[in-house]
């Protein structure tokens, strides 16, 4: 989402680059292009004049120290200024007196098409991960069938329960009986999806005050599409002076859009970010930490986000089992698979590859997922042996296998040969002590980690171009680059030793 944002301050701080000092005349023309940066990326205009004006006032004047260049400490003062923009600290729920005979509510509210609906659920979700609390979800938008239609087939696949009343046109009442089915059935949790309107209305507004009155949530969250641009202040304001919201989550972060409503909300009533979806999953909720959120407009990477997420789907036991046959070199096409899959579950290798430093702006062509359908397809058509056991893949084989999976038997060979190797470099990355390094990031998921490593290798390689427009597949690419890395460390090595040598 914030790509354009991104390189655009980039550019802006690439101005300040070889000055001893950043002064009023170098900071001028820089500050100027973040402003107008901000401004493309639909931030409110007075939030963005004030943010340029408090960065300024930080930067003038500030000797540049010896191990940083002006644009690196410029970078620095505009991360601190964008953390203390979007709120500082991550905000948490309300609801730590939650119990199944004093359930907590919260209510959503929005405008039409903001996600709701979905949005409910995929809190509800997040709800029950991380704090162990059933949640009751309530169709509390009677002006939409589908609402109720779609929250059922939500709580259904999240095993969640669901209360409805399509013959009630009373919200109000609705959502009291909402609050008495959760007693009923234990659930500490209350949730209502509300209606919503393509605009802001008084008869809208003033239903959602009547059922605020009458079930006294304890938060009231505003659910906000992150592509509402400059519109976003306005409607914060809307409802926040109705109903005195305690929060925001904002949804589609993964979209195309400019992102400016991330930077303009929080100060546009006081009130913060709490949640962001990214996905259409229901894992796709996070908690808003506006640190990490800075480093990935600066493009710095969200390592903590991404090891959160990886956590989800890696058990310590497996972990533990997976990190030694990596040490052992016993890891396997089997092994692989599972892997892949689970980067598939957390949204994609280009979904992670986002959270990792210098990664956010790589173009989508860069990586293409059908690569690793490919590969899938290619460990797929192996035999539960084979993929246990690589090494026995002989020519006959590789032939059936590339008709089973409807590649070419060069490319099996290729798949085979790049594993393999793979799996050497992991195996002394693990013994030398990168083991520690790959359980701490990626809950022992090895493969992910290699994954990760090998992508990054591919931007050292490209200059952040992509192999796609070379027409070289992915596995070639990180073959060739642990290719150079080798001889490279071998030509050192035999220079040093010759060196040696004739002092001797």
């Amino acid at each position: 989402m914030f790509e354009s944002l991104t390189e655009k301050l980039h550019s802006a701080f690439r101005k300040l680059t070889g000055n001893a000092q950043i002064s009023e005349s170098n900071m001028s023309e820089a500050m100027g292009e973040v402003r107008n940066a901000l401004l493309d990326a639909d931030v409110n205009y007075d939030i963005a004049n004030k943010f340029i004006e408090e960065v300024k006032q930080e930067c003038l004047g500030q000797d540049v120290l010896k191990s940083v260049t002006p644009g690196q400490q410029a970078v620095k003062i505009v991360y601190d200024r964008l953390i203390v923009l979007m709120g500082e600290t991550a905000a948490e729920l309300a609801i730590d007196g939650a119990t199944p005979e004093t359930p907590a509510v919260i209510m959503l509210c929005g405008l039409n098409g903001n996600g709701k609906t979905t949005t409910a659920a995929k809190l509800a979700n997040f709800l029950q991960k991380k704090y162990k609390k059933r949640t009751l979800l309530a169709a509390c938008d009677l002006t939409r069938p589908a609402a109720i239609d779609q929250l059922e087939v939500l709580g259904q696949s999240l095993a969640l329960p669901v209360y409805t009343d399509r013959a009630s046109k009373d919200v109000v009442a609705v959502a009291q009986a909402a609050v008495a089915q959760a007693k009923a059935k234990g659930c500490p949790i209350v949730l209502l999806d509300t209606a919503g309107r393509l605009q802001i209305d008084e008869p809208l507004v003033q239903e959602l005050v009547r059922v605020k009155d009458a079930v006294h949530p304890q938060e009231i969250l505003l659910v906000a599409d992150a592509a509402l641009g400059q519109e976003a202040v306005s409607v914060a304001k809307h409802f926040d002076d109705a109903l005195d919201v305690t929060g925001i989550i904002l949804t589609k972060l993964d979209g195309d859009a400019r992102g400016g409503a991330a930077l303009s909300m929080r100060q546009a009533i006081g009130k913060p970010v709490k949640f962001v979806t990214t996905g259409e999953q229901t894992i796709d909720l996070e908690t808003f930490h506006p640190d990490r959120m800075a480093s990935r407009i600066l493009d710095m990477g969200d390592i903590l986000t991404l090891v959160e997420r990886a956590q989800t789907e890696f058990k310590e036991e497996e972990a533990r089992k997976l990190e030694e046959k990596v040490r052992n070199a016993t890891f396997d096409f089997e092994d692989f698979l599972t892997q892949l899959s689970r980067i598939q579950k957390m949204g994609g290798m280009m979904s992670l590859l986002k959270y990792i430093p210098g990664m956010g702006n790589l173009p989508t062509e860069a990586l293409d997922e059908k690569t690793f359908k490919r590969t899938e397809g290619i460990i797929h058509s192996m035999t539960p042996s084979e993929r246990q056991l690589p090494e026995t893949i002989n020519a006959s084989r590789r032939a059936r296998i590339a008709k089973g999976s409807g590649s070419t038997p060069q490319e099996v060979t290729e798949q085979i040969k790049v594993f393999m190797h793979m799996r050497d470099v992991m195996s002394q990355v693990s013994r030398g002590g990168g083991g520690a390094m790959m359980n701490t990031l990626f809950g022992g998921g090895a493969g992910l980690a290699n994954l990760a490593s090998m992508m990054q290798n591919r931007m050292d390689q490209t200059g952040n171009q992509g192999f796609a427009s070379r027409g070289i597949s992915h596995a070639q690419a990180a073959a060739r680059a642990n290719e150079k890395a080798r001889k490279e460390a071998k030509r050192k090595a035999e220079k040093a030793a010759r060196k040696k040598n004739r002092r001797h």
